[in-house]
């Protein structure tokens, strides 16, 4: 293979995995954590494609909400990896945050094929995925849209499926089909029959093409969204290490996904319309994949014991089979259930059957209609600066414990309604209140009166850690108003 081909990882990180609660949240969702394995599935999604045989690999390009743009940043910082970070103002699904994408590929005059992967998938046959898209990157280059159909193993009903048709003339050496149509996930006696008839294939996500074949293909399916898309990059602007899109425009947006928008109108056209379509090709992978979509799905990927079990955290098993066990830190103890799923966090506990497991979007729903938080944040926060944990609370308090990252700064800010009491853990503390600024080590503290402009940074090379009690009449996070911040909030 040619090593001209330049290819563009571009990696969609929307979803908010809300069938895998507690752990997954709506500010900080599944595709930043390490669920299997080390890294996050984020990482792993941008590590997998490095050493890809045969093409030249450009820095990868994240499209995200800007609720997570910190926390994305640092984990490529992590990978040694200098990507491009693209912010949505808000969510408009999967095609126009890749015309975004496309749009901005092509800033350079350069078209490259765009590999489209989505952030919260795992792939564990990492050379069986390069080799396919090795094989993808010759069909790309040469003008088709390509998608990577998963060989199904059994009768699933929580997928879409790909019909393949005739081998694509384009691809030889490959096993490339020409799309036949795209189905909507279906019933067990449908999907049953899609296995044995062996046409079908699980629908990935997956997808590569070149910038300037996307882009035209949304020009001909969806001009509106191109057009609303052209719009908000125009009236985009750096920011620092991120690319903001314009908000205005970008809300203007329709929503619509990859396949509604183009995939399934190429797959429709039977390439009749091939003067204004590009031609779809699905390639079968079999690399180990899984959209990790709830509990049950991670229960399958993860190795486990000779009774079926997997454990993470302070887990003890006495007498029980198939169970997932998870613990943020408490010790969960389980005695002869089976097919369980059981998950802790500092402020939540699920416990489900292993096969009801995507109904925890439901309880997710019912927190949110109650006005509670546990449904979109964890107990701890990540900041740019750090992070804090909400240790305590009760009526007209709450104790926090924080931690700021070396040459962390918080903003210059007030608070209407409460005072703060700093005391210093460990490391050393720079603290502006009202007209002053002075440093606190470990044991010492200091008072923020009600109203008093106060900043905290950490001016040295360890971690600052400390403790932080507020009192007041309203203690929430809206109560800050900022003068001065150096990340841009």
């Amino acid at each position: 293979m040619p090593t001209s081909i330049l290819i563009q990882p571009v990696v969609l990180s929307g979803g908010s995995g809300t069938r895998l609660w507690p752990l997954s949240r709506e500010k900080y969702p599944k595709q930043l954590l390490s669920l299997v394995g080390d890294e996050s599935l984020l990482q792993a999604t941008v590590r997998r494609v490095q050493g890809t045989p045969g093409v030249e690999l450009a820095p990868p390009m994240i499209v995200c909400n800007e609720e997570y743009r910190f926390v994305i940043a640092e984990q490529l910082r992590l990978l040694g990896q200098n990507g491009t970070v693209v912010l949505e103002p808000c969510g408009r699904n999967t095609a126009p945050a890749l015309t975004i994408a496309a749009l901005s590929a092509q800033k350079n005059q350069i078209d490259p094929v765009l590999l489209v992967m989505p952030a919260d998938h795992v792939i564990t046959d990492v050379i069986a995925f390069q080799q396919v898209v090795s094989q993808g990157a010759a069909l790309a280059e040469a003008g088709a849209v390509v998608t990577f159909g998963i060989t199904p193993d059994a009768p699933e009903t929580g997928y879409g499926y790909i019909q393949s048709g005739d081998a694509y003339s384009g691809a030889s050496g490959t096993s490339a089909h020409l799309i036949k149509r795209f189905v909507e996930k279906p019933d067990l006696a449908t999907a049953q029959s899609y296995l044995a008839e062996g046409s079908y294939l699980w629908n990935s996500g997956l997808f590569m093409m070149r910038a300037s074949v996307w882009l035209a293909a949304m020009g001909h399916c969806r001009p509106d969204i191109l057009t609303a898309c052209q719009t908000a990059w125009d009236q985009g602007q750096a920011d620092g290490e991120f690319i903001r899109v314009g908000k205005e425009g970008f809300a203007q947006c329709p929503s619509d996904s990859i396949d509604y928008a183009v995939m399934e109108r190429i797959a429709a056209s039977g390439q009749a319309d091939a003067a204004e379509l590009p031609v779809g090709v699905v390639l079968p992978l079999s690399a180990g994949w899984s959209d990790v979509g709830a509990w049950d799905a991670l229960w399958q990927v993860l190795p486990k014991d000779s009774h079926g079990n997997v454990s993470q955290g302070d887990v003890l098993l006495q007498d029980c089979e198939n169970t997932l066990a998870i613990s943020g830190g408490r010790l969960i103890a389980c005695v002869g259930v089976r097919d369980l799923v059981v998950v802790e966090t500092a402020d939540a506990i699920l416990v489900s059957h292993k096969d009801t497991t995507q109904d925890v979007k439901k309880i997710v729903d019912a927190l949110k209609a109650k006005g509670r938080s546990e449904g979109s944040i964890h107990r701890k926060v990540f900041r740019p600066w750090g992070w804090y944990d909400g240790v305590d609370a009760g009526e007209r308090f709450q104790v926090k414990r924080i931690v700021v990252k070396p040459g962390g700064t918080l903003s210059l800010q007030m608070h209407h309604h409460r005072a703060e009491h700093w005391i210093v853990v460990s490391g050393t503390a720079k603290v502006t209140k009202g007209d002053e600024s002075f440093l606190l080590s470990e044991n010492e503290s200091t008072f923020i009166p009600l109203g008093t402009t106060h900043r905290l940074e950490n001016p040295g090379r360890l971690p600052l850690e400390m403790i932080e009690v507020q009192s007041g009449s309203y203690l929430g996070e809206d109560d800050i108003v900022r003068f001065d911040d150096m990340y841009g909030r």
